[in-house]
């Protein structure tokens, strides 16, 4: 099983998990934090949780994965987070593609998974990020756009530790599934119902906000969408989707 390191503050349990990738200290090795100061998402955007309001770790696998196979470690992790929130609170979080799961249609969990690749193989840290406890000062999250949800908001004395247990377990019993990243594709493709799914996506290198249908992923981790009768091709690099109209 994980073994577990806490930490009350840290600027960013995915900064201190970067030092330790590839090392023997490192190999299943999950970082904890009540606080991050620095802490980040996709594209280096803040990630923003008042202390004690979110469950905040970073967890290594303990054995590298292929490089080629890198891009499925996010929907790994995310199919692990929703199993472990589901069985402890029995709430089925949606997951949206590429690396965030959302209760109600508002973000509650963001995932950055980090790596080191030496040769063929990478050592992986999978970065989560999931709003827990709703903080009583509001004040604290009023400039999040789009608001997040936290799981209060629908379970009431949520236990972070039982939580982390949950999802911890989840990863750790289908480490193995990261032999076959098609198969995780296709798990994250049931779970998220994707097929027929709504998506509107900014493209960042065209400045083109587009409105499709998703429709399945890539061998990569690309979002397969149709637009009308033609079907285009979205990468991880590319795109951010615009959650606030999303149904």
């Amino acid at each position: 099983m994980f073994r577990r390191r806490f930490s009350s503050r840290t600027d960013s349990t995915n900064d201190d998990a970067a030092t330790l990738l590839g090392t023997r200290d490192g190999e299943g090795l999950v970082l904890l934090a009540d606080y991050q100061c620095a802490g980040r998402g996709r594209r280096g955007r803040a990630w923003i949780a008042p202390p004690r309001s979110a469950l905040l770790f970073t967890a290594i696998l303990p054995k590298p994965v292929p490089a080629r196979a890198l891009w499925c470690v996010t929907f790994w992790t995310a199919l692990g987070v929703a199993a472990g929130v589901e069985a402890t609170t029995g709430l089925r979080l949606t997951l949206q593609w590429p690396n965030d799961l959302l209760l109600g249609g508002r973000k509650c969990c963001g995932i950055l998974c980090i790596s080191r690749v030496v040769g063929t193989q990478a050592w992986v840290g999978c970065g989560v990020g999931l709003n827990v406890h709703r903080p009583a000062d509001e004040t604290s999250v009023a400039g999040i756009v789009p608001a997040p949800a936290f799981l209060s908001d629908r379970v009431a004395n949520v236990e972070r530790s039982t939580l982390l247990d949950a999802v911890l377990t989840a990863l750790w019993t289908t480490r193995q599934d990261l032999d076959d990243p098609r198969a995780i594709a296709r798990a994250w493709e049931r779970r998220a119902g994707l097929d027929g799914t709504p998506y509107r996506l900014h493209l960042d290198a065209q400045g083109e906000t587009l409105s499709a249908i998703a429709r399945r992923l890539d061998d990569d981790g690309s979002l397969i969408v149709s637009c009308g009768e033609l079907e285009r091709r979205v990468t991880l690099a590319d795109a951010r989707v615009l959650r606030d109209v999303l149904t």
